[in-house]
């Protein structure tokens, strides 16, 4: 079972004709992703990689069925196309665009909040590597290779420590589920705790691998959440020990300001609730590899 995407999924790729967009659908594509067309104002009968284009979500919808899409759109246009996705019917949107102000992302979120819950559009991102269900479909960045079908969901806000989970495990002949990536802004649009609760219910999930970084209170708020509600084990790693405060480090969620905000205060809090957090990000596949062994 896929929490998000699975080889069946229906994919538009917003942005497609772009250098990068052209490069990774054809990437997405050649993984086994089943995209089906891409929308670019304008370019409307044009093809990329063999799909064609359209103009609007709802005309890509309306003629593939897509219900999930992944937005290429440079930073002043992206969140006018998430709200077009949200707008269009899609079911499932990966941003992988770098820089939205976070003014445009309040606006995205109060959008996203005027359809009821059965028919909100799940939004991942933005400034994440995307989602991927290994050996079935991936929807965003990251390098398909390295991930190995399994039982470990990834979770995370940095992308590559996520691929440094991914091979590490695999290294380990240890296999993931689905690997999500949430995104580093320090408003995205989904939180841990969201996709928490989808490992929580998916069966194929048996542990849950967290990646946190510095600033926010994403990871105090998933350790609540993880003491609550989640029964399976769950490993975390917390990037930013040496970051000094005060200072963005990568990510432009990536700043302390407040209490709780720190590595070592999250790394704290997570234990608290009984989470399994590695020192080092070398000891994240070790780590995995011995929570896996006692709950076998």
């Amino acid at each position: 079972m896929s929490i998000l995407i699975n080889r069946g999924t229906k994919v538009i790729v917003q942005g497609i004709t772009g250098r990068m967009a052209r490069f990774h659908t054809a990437d997405m594509i050649n993984y086994g992703t089943n995209v089906v067309g891409g929308v670019v104002p304008g370019k409307a009968g044009e093809s990329v990689a063999g799909v064609p284009v359209f103009n609007t979500v709802k005309k890509a919808v309306a003629e593939t069925g897509a219900e999930a899409s992944l937005v290429f759109v440079p930073p002043p246009f992206a969140a006018d196309s998430i709200m077009e996705a949200a707008d269009g019917g899609i079911r499932y949107c990966v941003c992988i665009t770098d820089g939205i102000p976070a003014q445009d992302m309040i606006r995205v979120k109060r959008y996203m909040y005027r359809y009821p819950k059965d028919r909100r559009m799940v939004l991942t991102g933005p400034n994440c590597a995307g989602t991927i269900t290994p050996g079935e479909a991936l929807l965003g960045i990251m390098p398909g290779h390295i991930y190995q079908p399994g039982n470990v969901g990834i979770v995370g806000r940095s992308g590559t420590l996520g691929y440094e989970a991914a091979s590490q495990l695999k290294t380990l002949d240890i296999g993931v589920s689905t690997s999500v990536g949430i995104g580093g802004d320090p408003i995205n649009g989904s939180s841990f705790k969201d996709i928490l609760e989808r490992f929580e219910q998916d069966d194929q999930t048996h542990v849950i691998c967290m990646i946190g970084e510095i600033g926010g209170p994403q990871e105090a708020e998933a350790a609540e959440y993880i003491r609550d509600h989640v029964t399976k084990p769950v490993v975390a790693y917390v990037a930013g020990l040496t970051a000094p405060k005060g200072r963005t480090m990568g990510h432009a969620g990536a700043i302390i300001s407040a209490f709780g905000e720190s590595a070592s205060e999250k790394a704290e809090i997570l234990s608290a609730a009984g989470v399994t957090v590695a020192e080092h990000p070398s000891q994240i596949g070790d780590t995995v590899a011995q929570v896996l062994k006692r709950a076998a």
